[in-house]
């Protein structure tokens, strides 16, 4: 009987197209991670609008390099006449600066999740995948069985991992806002950021408030996939991890 269960359960293993895009993928969002964090670092202020530099108020201030330190300015001088003239500044201390490269890679970076996840999207939709394994059925959004998932969860009662896709209301509910909700949200404020872009499509601007609303937003959105990714590895070693490395890896 347990070899007979045994083989049911290797046999539901990730396909292989989804172990294909969830390794790109994971690659990715790695030197996304360390990239972002770089050109983060250049400059860690966050504002709301179209412009923002050190001598204008900022939303946040992230304490991460020696940049967020607002010393070592000369007599600032405006542009012109009037009391919303804009102002400049020469800095007088050295700053952290290593923006070129990590712009360049968190670029490159991108295009290998935005392909592939794009293909994984087109393919979960056609190919049922998402309508299978991700979104949540009716029955799954009772409230009951949804209050048993918070429990459960809260007490780090996981169920152990089956080796497939076989997710509860609580995952399908994440996945479904990480795909439909903060994939495509990131991608766009991203585009946003670039000028070339924007020039193409204008109406990006409008629709998120500016380049640094834009970036602001993004900020925001990667701090909540990142928290999805912390939860989303507890659950895997909770669930059996070496059972859900092999069934996302070589689908056993």
């Amino acid at each position: 009987m347990t070899d007979v269960l045994q083989d049911t359960r290797r046999a539901t293993g990730h396909t292989r197209w989804v172990r294909i895009a969830h390794a790109i993928a994971s690659v990715s969002v790695l030197t996304l991670a360390f990239s972002g964090f770089v050109i983060l670092m250049a400059h860690p202020r966050l504002y709301w609008g179209d412009a923002g530099n050190d001598l204008t108020p900022a939303l946040l201030e992230l304490p991460i390099s020696r940049n967020y330190l607002h010393r070592g300015y000369g007599q600032p001088v405006p542009f012109f006449v009037g009391a919303a003239a804009p102002v400049s500044a020469n800095r007088t201390y050295d700053i952290f600066n290593q923006n070129g490269w990590a712009r360049s890679l968190h670029f490159l970076a991108a295009w290998w999740l935005v392909v592939p996840g794009a293909a994984y999207m087109l393919t979960g939709v056609f190919g049922r995948h998402f309508r299978a394994h991700i979104w949540p059925a009716r029955q799954d959004l009772a409230p009951h069985r949804i209050w048993r998932e918070v429990a459960d969860h809260l007490h780090l009662r996981v169920a152990a991992a089956s080796g497939g896709p076989h997710y509860g209301v609580l995952q399908k509910t994440a996945y479904s806002l990480v795909l439909f909700g903060a994939a495509p949200l990131i991608v766009a404020t991203g585009l946003t950021m670039s000028p070339a872009v924007t020039a193409a499509v204008p109406a990006l601007l409008r629709v998120f408030g500016g380049y640094q609303s834009a970036r602001t937003i993004h900020f925001f959105t990667f701090g909540a996939l990142l928290l999805f990714v912390l939860v989303h590895i507890v659950m895997v070693v909770k669930s059996g991890f070496r059972r859900q490395i092999r069934a996302i890896t070589v689908g056993e």
